[in-house]
């Protein structure tokens, strides 16, 4: 593993955490990969392991209602079951409008935790971090945005994404495709598109622009990012996954760097 800096912090006035990974093992890192800090809306894609771990073992379906009638477990993990940002009141039909919904992940939580027959933090402790080894990890709070953690714990399940071992590749695949591609919705921080693309419980880059990911990221390219000035990646084409944690509310000095690092840390990183 390789301690770095990278050059598109410069400048970056808050802690900047970084770390990237290839499938099975760290290739860099800036910082102390254990400092634990706040994940926001990064909890989701880890929530959306364990809802994922839940249809394996045939406790939940995709297809089942779940969240405000007329939606299924699928609305909620792709952000189409038309709840808000955040309350109970829908905002649309589902599977009409991509509504980017912490309440529509909580909502999911609460029916997988139902359905397992546990909270839904022992649940996500007892197959998700736990056998992961994710020792920093704190998954308390909402499933949306609750979760803190540091970059070794995100790095880690950047490898379990890039090569399954809690769940078929098959469920991962469909977990990183676009779900109802051509829906618009918004991207908060960054506006509205005609097509915003989500898979479950991860966005999906496309053609977005302006992004948080650098504009020559593949279209496929998967992740999150959060309102505490944190993300994580997935590009399967150059078969790395990396992290960022900062700990404080995202804001232009995100908007400004992330670009940049995204295309810094595939250039230096993905060839390998």
């Amino acid at each position: 593993m390789e301690t770095t800096t990278f050059a598109a912090t410069d400048g970056f006035p808050h802690t900047a955490l970084i770390g990237v990974t290839g499938p099975e093992a760290t290739l860099a890192v800036q910082g102390d990969s254990h400092t634990v800090l706040p994940l926001a809306s990064v909890s989701k894609p880890i929530s959306a392991w364990g809802v994922l771990i839940a249809v394996e073992r045939g406790l939940v379906d995709l297809d089942e209602p779940a969240g405000p009638e007329g939606s299924t477990l699928l609305n909620l993990l792709d952000h189409t079951s038309g709840l808000p940002f955040e309350g109970e009141q829908t905002q649309a039909k589902p599977g009409t409008r991509r509504i980017y919904s912490n309440a529509g992940f909580d909502a999911l939580g609460a029916h997988v935790a139902e359905a397992v027959g546990m909270p839904f933090d022992e649940w996500m402790t007892r197959e998700v971090t736990g056998p992961l080894g994710m020792t920093d990890i704190e998954v308390v709070g909402r499933p949306s945005a609750g979760y803190r953690a540091s970059i070794a714990d995100l790095l880690i399940f950047g490898r379990e994404v890039l090569r399954p071992k809690l769940v078929p590749v098959e469920l991962r695949d469909l977990a990183l495709m676009v779900s109802r591609p051509g829906l618009h919705g918004v991207v908060p921080g960054y506006g509205s598109f005609d097509d915003n693309q989500w898979g479950l419980g991860f966005e999906i880059k496309g053609s977005k622009s302006p992004h948080w990911l650098s504009d020559t990221m593949p279209p496929e390219t998967a992740g999150h990012f959060g309102g505490q000035g944190s993300f994580l990646f997935i590009d399967r084409s150059r078969d790395i996954a990396a992290a960022f944690l900062s700990g404080v509310a995202f804001g232009d000095d995100h908007k400004r760097i992330w670009p940049a690092l995204t295309e810094e840390i595939v250039a230096r990183y993905g060839g390998r």
